[in-house]
């Protein structure tokens, strides 16, 4: 028996239960904790004063957001044309597109800007650093910078346009309800290109060089050698960029506030800021953590396939 006990005192897992446990339990409370009382208060109707009633618990705050959300006439093209619809229409729209444009055009920028980076080019790192660095720019200032381009007046963009003969084509860019979501947008992928540069020029440094000869004497132009030996070979790199960029345009809260406020309209309104409005605006606070609710389940249906794709990798 006191072999036993000694045995066991002495494993790794109970020696190092003093460095995780606590970790562990914080993370239990004030993450887990947290998340599953936000999903007890989302089915109350509890608007922020007095205690919320545990008593009746029922679906209907989702029913009321899904019902409203599909009530707009969905024409899911991405220009966003003035059609009908509630706010948990365009809120819903507007992060779906957000979500897929964003990470598509920014994988497809961050690729090509890898390929030219990787071919030896002279100041590479010079370049490397250049397109790396709005990465580490918060979202606030990115918003700030960009509010300053898109200015109509002053900013950059219509100065340029002017400047070269082509005043026609400036533009109201952040206040026509046309233009203002792709404006987002592209600031966005100007902030996060780079870093899908630098995942895929890890991927690219780790094929082997054997590979490009190999294609070359078997006749294979430059665009035949990428796109049939060399991009299908950066799947993990793709997987990877893109679920850290997903993650990111679920929370372009903090962009969208700097630049327009809690009401950045119908064309440009996401599900973030529906739920601060409802949360601190109208304190609906049980609406409010509904969204919340409905935001973090698109993070898991983001985030989970990823988990059980390096699962089957064995890279977990």
């Amino acid at each position: 028996m006191e072999s036993a006990r000694s045995r066991i005192s002495d494993s790794e897992f109970v020696r190092s239960m003093p460095f995780w446990v606590p970790a562990g339990l914080l993370t239990a409370l004030f993450v887990y904790g947290a998340i599953g009382w936000n999903f007890l208060i989302s089915l109350t109707d509890w608007s922020g004063l007095g205690d919320p009633n545990y008593g009746s618990l029922d679906l209907g705050n989702y029913g009321e957001f899904f019902i409203e959300a599909w009530s707009g006439d969905w024409l899911f093209g991405f220009v966003p044309i003035p059609v009908n619809g509630p706010q948990e229409y365009w809120a819903l729209r507007n992060t779906i597109v957000l979500l897929i444009l964003f990470t598509v055009v920014a994988l497809i920028v961050g690729l090509l800007l890898a390929i030219l980076v990787d071919r030896n080019i002279r100041f590479e790192n010079t370049f490397r650093t250049i397109y790396l660095l709005p990465m580490s720019l918060s979202f606030v200032v990115t918003a700030l910078f960009w509010s300053w381009m898109y200015n109509p007046s002053s900013g950059m963009i219509n100065e340029v346009l002017r400047t070269v003969g082509l005043g026609g084509l400036t533009m109201q860019w952040i206040s026509d309800p046309q233009t203002k979501l792709f404006a987002v947008i592209f600031a966005l992928i100007w902030q996060f290109s780079g870093y899908c540069m630098v995942v895929y020029l890890a991927g690219l440094r780790a094929i082997p060089t054997d590979q490009y000869e190999a294609a070359k004497v078997d006749g294979a132009n430059l665009l035949k050698m990428y796109w049939r030996v060399i991009v299908p070979q950066l799947r993990a790199s793709t997987v990877s960029a893109a679920v850290v960029l997903m993650v990111f345009a679920l929370k372009a809260f903090d962009f969208l506030y700097v630049m327009f406020g809690t009401r950045p309209g119908q064309s440009a309104d996401i599900l973030a800021m529906m739920m601060y409005r409802e949360s601190f605006g109208v304190t609906n606070w049980a609406y409010g953590s509904t969204i919340a609710m409905i935001l973090f389940a698109l993070a898991l249906s983001i985030v989970t396939p990823y988990l059980y794709y390096e699962y089957r990798r064995g890279e977990l």
